[in-house]
């Protein structure tokens, strides 16, 4: 099987998806394979259970999915300053990987869109660094270097890319914000290369 790059997202008004995309893209610019995955909804009271495959968007992400993964892009809007809900009850069912060391030494870096400027984009990435760091993975950030973090006038830090989409979710993406995208995938696949390598 050839090395794959993860990229797991959980996406409410899909500012967070088109991000997972776009880093796909600049993983796959860089020549390695991608998988997109996401998680399913959760309730308090369970009356169904959800189908193992949604009816539209990426597929879920099983846990085999994550252990043979070479590198990995987390992604989740902001709740309150930190990951989704969704997204936590994920890394809550990965004890077994965590017993095997399933992660151990594998880069990952993190994404994350607010519905407001100052709704908690680098509390939220630093929430998601927390289950990575527990599984012994490798944190990557953005570059200084990538001149959009410097310009950008409406998401990207040096923690992971971000977005601003407005109270009503309805603010497209900017470049600044597509390029940082881009960049954080190709860095990843990058560190996945000179891993292998």
């Amino acid at each position: 099987m050839q090395p794959y790059i993860l990229v797991l997202y959980y996406s409410k008004y899909g500012s967070t998806r088109e991000m997972a995309h776009l880093i796909a893209q600049g993983v796959e610019a860089q020549g390695v394979q991608v998988k997109i995955r996401t998680v399913p909804e959760i309730s308090p009271v369970v009356t169904t259970a959800e189908p193992s495959i949604p009816a539209q968007d990426d597929i879920y992400c099983s846990l085999q999915d994550l252990q043979d993964c070479a590198g990995l892009a987390l992604g989740s809007p902001t709740r309150f300053g930190n990951m989704a809900s969704q997204m936590k009850y994920f890394w809550d069912q990965t004890t077994s990987l965590w017993l095997s060391g399933a992660l151990h030494d594998k880069p990952a870096c993190v994404f994350t869109a607010t519905g407001s400027m100052h709704g908690g984009q680098e509390s939220t990435l630093l929430s998601m660094y927390l289950p990575l760091l527990h599984h012994g993975m490798l944190l990557l950030g953005l570059k200084n270097s990538e001149a959009a973090l410097s310009n950008t006038k409406s998401g990207g830090t040096p923690y992971g890319v971000t977005h601003v989409s407005g109270s009503r979710h309805d603010q497209a993406i900017s470049e600044d914000e597509k390029k940082l995208a881009i960049a954080q995938g190709q860095r990843l696949a990058s560190v996945v290369q000179k891993l292998s390598a």
